[in-house]
Order: structure tokens, then sequence, then C-alpha cells
């Protein structure tokens, strides 16, 4: 009769370069200056020993659903260390030219002549993000998948055209390029 699996468990190699300890329930990972941290769940227990990171859970579907998304937040937060993230956006215009820039002081995208707009939107930018922007593209590259992530969708929602006809005024802009996806 073969036996039950009691736990769930994986090994995460940590590559060279990469330090990783624990501090009070949060993961810290810094290589060449740069750190990450993640807050980690009391149903998932996180070990570390030599260069492995060693997660185990029960088997319950909520432990199991929880065991997966601290593997992938990890894998990520060693991902963004060594590569890093990085999102690209179209900047689409079809009625009014857009002039975009980013104002490094107030740590905003300021998004001029928006469908003929007389002010200015201004677009709050996360810190620990960095964003490009040329005439048509604007690219945002980031070590925290959530940051570059959450920018991006930013920038996406405060160029949104409201109470008008999507189907004309398709001016905005626009993710077309995620982390391991392109959309074009």
């Amino acid at each position: 009769m073969p036996q039950k699996q009691e736990k769930l468990k994986e090994e995460i190699e940590i590559p060279e370069g990469i330090s990783v300890h624990i501090e009070d329930d949060v993961i810290i990972m810094k290589k060449d200056g740069s750190e990450l941290k993640r807050r980690l769940n009391s149903r998932v227990k996180v070990i570390i020993e030599a260069n492995k990171i060693i997660i185990e859970s029960g088997i319950t579907k909520n432990e199991k659903k929880i065991f997966g998304t601290m593997k992938a937040h990890i894998k990520n937060m060693i991902k963004g260390l060594n590569e890093g993230f990085k999102y690209k956006l179209q900047i689409s215009t079809v009625h009014f030219p857009i002039n975009v820039s980013v104002d490094k002081e107030k740590n905003e995208l300021i998004v001029k002549n928006f469908l003929g707009e007389k002010k200015d939107r201004k677009i709050k930018l996360i810190p620990g993000v960095e964003v490009k922007t040329s005439k048509e593209f604007i690219e945002i590259e980031s070590i925290d998948i959530e940051k570059a992530g959450q920018c991006a969708a930013n920038i996406e929602k405060g160029t949104k055209v409201r109470k008008k006809d999507r189907r004309i005024f398709q001016d905005g802009i626009f993710i077309i390029e995620k982390p391991n996806r392109r959309f074009l």
C-alpha cells in the first residue's frame, strides 16, 4: 500500500552572487546593492540551507495554493535580481499628438495634449521603477515585478478614454509587452 505524502516540499537553487536571509517572517535577497523583501506566509515554512531555499507546506487545498504562490514569488525575486523585469507600452494617437515626459523630481509621468485637453495628465510613478520615454514607446524596468507591473497599469489607466466612443477615440497608452509575453 503506497504511503501518503504528508508535506509539499520544493528546493530552489540560490544563484551565485545572491545573498538570502530571513528576519521576522520576511525573506530578504540582496545582490550588488539591490535588495528585495517579501513577507512570508505563516502556513509555509521557508528554510535556507547552504545554497538552497527549501519551501515546505501541508497538503490541504489552501496550503497548496499558498505554497505555489510563495514558490513563484521567490523565483521572481531571484529572476529580478539577476535579469530584472521590463514592460513596454505603446503611445497610440489618432486625433491629437500626445507628448509624454518624465518629471524625475516629482516622480510622475506627464501626458500633454491627450485628446486635445488643455490640462496635462499627471500619473504618479512608483519608487524603484525606471521609466524611459521615446516618441512612440515607454519602457519600464525594475527588479521588482510587482512594482513594474503596477506602474505600467497606472500609466495605462491614467490615459483611459472615458465618456467617448472607444471605436472612434482609440488614443491612449497601452501595454504591448510584459515579461515573457508579447501582445503584438
